[in-house]
């Protein structure tokens, strides 16, 4: 065999295994300009949820959509979001954003959000569509909504939270047989990364029988560095003999920011604790009222003799009106004996 018979033979063994890869894998050979017009896909891969702005009554709620594109291009893309109570299966908000046309391959963030009310839980679909097909979708539930703090309450200083150390201490400055000068002192912490704004600190002294405020004060919080614990002092003026809670708050431009509750128990008879349900007594309004009368405005406003050491001369609950009922009982058992 020449040269040139080699030759032809080797070419003609070639083309025939082209032929038969060609029929055995019909997708090895595609033009390129026919795999560009081949339909292009998108979906969603992943979607974040994460907290906007968060108002009074309502929150804003930030969703990050990860979009996955192959193929050609797909054009007029728009992603729209629901969301829907949990419990009620109502739709509380709806918004659509509008992509527009998606190509290059790879993976965008598209980015949105809803508004919803700060209760309960809500459902988030999402739904993407391309030239109005529905082309993929997601749902992401989300909770816990009422725990979002308000933009306008959110602050880093609040009241010191410690096992030993206490918030509200209450000291007593001088007293007599009527009223008692009490030293409040109350620990405020810092917990962010940067020094606080002057803070308002009100405080109620709350008699704890009555609920009346029996005296109040107010002091400015200056600025607390990073991290540190401020004690801030102030002073107020109760009746003697009585026991009160101590309602202690933070204000930020008149916006509650942090509560606490201290107790100081002046009646050597008894105590209270914080949030502690008490055994009710009596209670003389006159002692709040910051009237100037005397014994006699007592006696006459009915206010039972307490004797040299406090104490009520008479059994409480017992007067006339019980001895005339316990008379006309024992006639009537009497009139019914044989």
């Amino acid at each position: 065999m020449d040269t040139r018979t080699a030759l032809l033979a080797a070419a003609a063994a070639l083309l025939l295994a082209g032929a038969i890869g060609a029929v055995a894998a019909p997708d090895a050979i595609v033009d390129p300009r026919e795999a560009d017009e081949r339909p292009g896909d998108v979906r969603i891969v992943d979607t974040v949820v994460s907290p906007g702005e968060v108002r009074g009554e309502t929150a804003e709620l930030r969703l990050g959509v990860d979009l996955r594109h192959r193929g050609s291009a797909v054009e007029n893309v728009t992603v729209r979001h629901r969301a829907i109570g949990a419990d009620s299966g109502l739709l509380v908000d709806e918004t659509t954003v509008d992509v527009g046309d998606v190509d290059g391959g790879g993976e965008r963030t598209v980015n949105g959000s809803v508004d919803v009310d700060r209760e309960g839980g809500y459902r988030i679909e999402t739904v993407v569509f391309a030239d109005g097909e529905r082309r993929a979708s997601q749902t992401t539930r989300v909770g816990g909504v009422a725990a979002l703090t308000p933009d306008y309450a959110d602050s880093r200083v609040g009241f010191t939270e410690g096992n030993v150390w206490p918030t509200v201490a209450v000291s007593v400055r001088e007293a007599d047989n009527e009223t008692a000068t009490l030293s409040v002192s109350i620990s405020v912490t810092n917990r962010g990364d940067a020094a606080s704004e002057p803070l308002d600190l009100r405080v109620l002294f709350r008699q704890s029988e009555s609920n009346v405020i029996a005296d109040e004060a107010s002091e400015t919080v200056g600025e607390v560095r990073p991290g540190r614990t401020d004690t801030v002092t102030t002073t107020v003026e109760v009746p003697a003999n009585y026991n009160y809670y101590v309602d202690a708050a933070l204000w930020s431009d008149d916006v509650l920011i942090d509560e606490t509750q201290g107790v100081a128990n002046l009646n050597p008879r008894e105590t209270i604790s914080a949030d502690e349900t008490v055994e009710e007594v009596e209670f003389a309004v006159e002692d709040f009222t910051g009237g100037t009368g005397g014994d006699d405005a007592a006696d006459e406003a009915g206010a039972p003799d307490r004797g040299e050491d406090g104490a009520g001369d008479s059994t409480p609950g017992f007067g006339p009106l019980v001895a005339l009922v316990a008379l006309v009982a024992a006639a009537l058992v009497a009139r019914r004996r044989p």
